[in-house]
């Protein structure tokens, strides 16, 4: 049977492998090349330096939450509950991100302060979605507040304890999910008219 292709997905797994058993540190391109089997200009071949890999492992960890939110965000419907269903999801991401794998979780936390492009795009993208819940919120008369991109960014920053990766250590103590919810309550009736 014919060696699997090297593809820029299976380079970016092999990687997130590597890290995980190596830490951020001591990883290097060779160790990935040799997990694949290949040489490292092969894996070079796909992308151009060590921090180009480190990025796009990056990129691909944040991306992954992009598409479960985006399903919400531009989903049918009144905009309160799909607002708080949103916020929800990207709580309960970033939760299982932490909990599920913590030494990759550690990783990426070192990889992201490396790139802080790659983590700019990914929180715009972020404000993006929650701007496309207010705008159909001012559409529909539910929220009263007439600039969606500023409030978009202040329900962000509103809800930073429970996304901000600063955070995570708080994601597991009791009564985590009454503050959740306390503050959900208290932006939704923010937003609604007089």
């Amino acid at each position: 049977m014919p060696p699997e292709p090297l593809t820029p997905e299976r380079i970016l797994e092999a990687t997130e492998d590597v890290l995980r058993r190596y830490g951020p540190a001591k990883a290097t391109v060779v160790d990935v090349a040799r997990a694949l089997g290949v040489s490292h200009g092969s894996v070079y071949r796909h992308f151009g330096s060590k921090a180009a890999l480190r990025e796009a492992v990056t990129q691909r960890w944040l991306d992954l939450s992009h598409a479960e939110l985006s399903a919400v965000a531009g989903a049918e419907g009144p905009a309160g509950p799909r607002l708080r269903a949103w916020l929800a999801a990207l709580f309960a991401a970033k939760r299982r991100k932490a909990g599920g794998d913590p030494e990759l979780f550690a990783t990426y936390m070192v990889l992201v302060g490396e790139n802080s492009a790659t983590v700019g795009r990914h929180i715009e993208t972020m404000i993006g979605q929650l701007a496309q819940i207010v705008e159909s919120g001012i559409r529909s008369g539910e929220f009263a507040t007439t600039d969606p991109a500023a409030t978009a960014r202040a329900l962000w920053d509103a809800t930073n304890r429970f996304h901000d990766p600063a955070y995570a250590a708080d994601w597991s103590l009791p009564g985590i999910d009454a503050a959740f919810d306390a503050v959900c309550d208290l932006l939704l009736r923010g937003l609604r008219p007089a």
